[in-house]
């Protein structure tokens, strides 16, 4: 019997209790990012049991893992990653409990239903979005290099898929003086304080003088410990974003350069780790349509324009090297804010219940249809040259 997409949407309908149960377990055990031991048993437990190879502490990171399922020799090399981390405070306030669930519905239901079709479903867990991402050092590990196309999924205020998205970086700035008695010496005293307010203060001057989409936004992390003692470490971290890396790292070196001026300015000395920094993504549009195709083909109805506002992803990364798309699905109402407690609520709602069986139908959709016909992944990939080739012209 040839396979097809109505077996697949069959097969997803089947594996609802499963995929349901996945979603509603890591809702309600939210972990941190590098600490989603819970999350990732259950995942890679589930995949095993569906025949995929599974391999942990992928990329020397503890919770991250991946699942391999081979059909034939040759084909396409299908990645499917999810996340699985929460907020810290909040628990899932961005959805992440929604990913593992439908891709690991997606990811099984495709497996079962290539055929004679050669292809490689390739299933990975990336750990620590919100914070250090997992993404990174398995870039650097080269665990996607042989990857045809990665596809993600996103619970959303829409059903759309990802345009653009802001490069970033991620930076502590570490300033550091001389403790003194604030009453009886202060003239002994440097304030580490006093430089980093001052990198504040300098920063606010800068914004009138970038583009309108540039995004600096920082939060102090350590200020002094009392009052009456002149702080000897005060510390801040802070993301900068831009539209594309080549103006982005010019307006880091500005910020640096401010950072570097107060502490000359108040007699402290700054110290700038770079925490961690994500590309703006590469679109490759042929496969966005792919997605949003296969979306309407599962049951989707509203579709949406990508969003005009936008933050960082370090699936961005990702996309700088393989042609790849994340489909955002509806859970909440439209305009709800993400990283908010409407959020959380909405994960284990009928809503949120609907979207993951909707994203794994298409997710599972989309990858059989770049398995079945080598002229849509051949005009993928040409896109994607394309289109990388534009991103250096910015």
């Amino acid at each position: 019997m040839n396979p097809t997409k109505e077996q697949i949407y069959r097969d997803v309908d089947a594996l609802r209790g499963t995929i349901l149960s996945i979603n509603d377990f890591i809702h309600d055990n939210p972990e941190l990012g590098n600490e989603e031991f819970k999350a990732v048993e259950l995942l890679t437990r589930t995949l095993a049991e569906h025949g995929f190879q599974v391999e942990t502490g992928v990329a020397g990171l503890a919770t991250a893992f991946s699942a391999i399922y081979q059909n034939k020799q040759g084909g396409p090399v299908i990645g499917l990653l999810c996340e699985y981390d929460a907020l810290e405070g909040l628990g899932h306030g961005c959805g992440h409990n929604l990913q593992g669930a439908s891709i690991v519905g997606a990811a099984i239901a495709l497996a079962r239903n290539l055929g004679d079709l050669p292809a490689t479903v390739a299933v990975y867990g990336t750990p620590a979005e919100e914070t250090t991402s997992g993404k990174l050092p398995m870039i650097r590990a080269g665990v996607f290099d042989q990857l045809d196309v990665a596809l993600m999924m996103h619970g959303g205020d829409r059903t759309t898929v990802d345009g653009k998205s802001l490069a970033m970086n991620m930076v502590e700035f570490v300033f550091t003086g001389k403790a003194a008695h604030a009453a009886v010496a202060p003239e002994k005293g440097i304030s580490a304080l006093d430089g980093l307010l001052l990198m504040f203060h300098a920063i606010e001057y800068m914004r009138e003088h970038v583009r309108t989409d540039v995004r600096i936004h920082g939060v102090i992390t350590d200020g002094g410990v009392v009052p009456n003692i002149v702080p000897d470490r005060a510390a801040a971290q802070f993301y900068i974003r831009a539209a594309d890396r080549p103006y982005l790292d010019t307006v880091v070196e500005r910020v640096y350069n401010a950072a570097r001026g107060a502490a000359l300015a108040t007699g402290t000395q700054v110290e700038i780790h770079e925490m961690k920094t994500c590309e703006n993504k590469i679109n490759v549009e042929s496969l966005n349509q792919l997605l949003l195709q296969n979306a309407r083909e599962a049951g989707i109805q509203d579709i949406s324009p990508p969003r005009s506002s936008t933050g960082s992803t370090d699936f961005a990364n990702v996309t700088y090297r393989i042609p790849g798309a994340c489909l955002r699905v509806a859970f909440v109402p439209f305009g709800t804010s993400s990283h908010s407690t409407e959020w959380v609520e909405a994960g284990v709602s009928e809503a949120g219940h609907t979207a993951v069986i909707l994203a794994a139908k298409a997710l599972a959709g989309a990858g059989f249809d770049l398995a079945a016909d080598p002229a849509t992944l051949s005009r993928i990939k040409e896109d994607f040259r394309q289109a990388k080739d534009a991103s250096y012209l910015l």
